[in-house]
């Protein structure tokens, strides 16, 4: 059972990387590799889960982008992953944030 959910999450994420491929600046269509958004998609992920964000009971949800991509690009180097522009982050959180419906 354990390894449905895993194999279901991965389809999930592959399908959220070519959503946000699909939207990005064609300057930075190429600009990250498959692993590079993985680690994007889970550093956002651990945003939410540590902001409490998603844990909010109301209809509105207050989300500033400029914080998240700030707090990924921290986190890749401190990390060692590599150093990100949070102004290239901007694109791939607004792509995750649309393609589940968070935002328009």
């Amino acid at each position: 059972m354990q390894n449905d959910e895993f194999d279901m999450e991965d389809l999930d994420d592959e399908k959220t990387i070519a959503f946000i491929r699909e939207r990005l600046p064609q300057e930075l269509k190429e600009k990250f590799t498959d692993d590079d958004y993985y680690y994007i998609l889970d550093t956002i992920y651990d945003y939410y889960d540590k902001s409490g964000i998603l844990d909010s009971n109301n209809e509105y949800i207050d989300i500033d982008i400029n914080e998240i991509a700030h707090f990924v690009a921290k986190e890749a180097k401190k990390n060692g992953i590599g150093e990100f522009d949070p102004e290239e982050l901007f694109f791939i959180i607004e792509g995750e944030l649309e393609y589940n419906g968070i935002i328009e």
